[in-house]
């Protein structure tokens, strides 16, 4: 079973790092993973998806935990001998306070919305991710599936010096409904936007030690 910790970072605002969070782990839960979601965001959205979660059905097989910036190198080591699979979701932000959350990771996922906005916020991250000799993966998340704005995105992504998920994560309200009701995607039934993380949890899950 793939182990490590993975880290949502993008300096822009609404790129979708929680909502891949939630999902994301929640795919690794599912298949027997110990699973461990970490908030160093101040919005504490991921925190108030568990909250939601734990209210409504329980949260069997997962945990969560907050730290601060700082804080991250040291909640990590604990979660990280107690449970196969560490999440972080961080704040909006590409600066010195990112950086321990990077160090600690194993992989580094980068959420890039459709437009070219999104795009050049994510050079300073995978700046500071090669300054961390850290790997990271570009995700093209809420993808407009056909549209020239998607082709150009994708063909500038690949221009990057990252790796790019082969799997598109599409602009599903499947998403938003889940998160809001404390489930992900998947647990709400079968569609797009399960098979869609299915693909890319099988990605990174190549990408991680073990």
């Amino acid at each position: 079973m793939a182990q490590g910790v993975i880290t949502l970072a993008q300096q822009k605002g609404g790129s979708g790092k929680t909502t891949l969070a939630v999902n994301l782990g929640m795919a690794f839960a599912r298949e027997g993973a110990r699973v461990a979601f970490l908030d160093t965001d101040p919005q504490g959205s991921l925190g108030r998806w568990f909250m939601t979660r734990r209210e409504a059905i329980g949260a069997p097989g997962v945990e969560f935990s907050t730290a601060s910036a700082w804080g991250v190198t040291y909640e990590t080591d604990k979660l990280r001998r107690l449970f196969d699979i560490v999440i972080v979701d961080t704040p909006p932000k590409a600066d010195s306070d990112l950086r321990p959350a990077l160090r600690a990771a194993d992989l580094v996922l980068v959420p890039v919305a459709s437009s070219h906005v999104d795009l050049w916020a994510t050079e300073s991250v995978l700046d500071l991710c090669a300054r961390e000799r850290r790997r990271a993966m570009l995700v093209l998340n809420r993808a407009k599936a056909g549209t020239r704005l998607q082709a150009e995105v994708a063909e500038a992504a690949a221009a990057m010096a990252a790796d790019v998920a082969a799997v598109r994560i599409g602009n599903r309200i499947a998403f938003a409904e889940a998160l809001g009701r404390g489930l992900a995607a998947a647990e709400t039934g079968r569609g797009p936007a399960a098979d869609e993380i299915a693909a890319l949890a099988a990605e990174v899950r190549g990408l991680l030690p073990g």
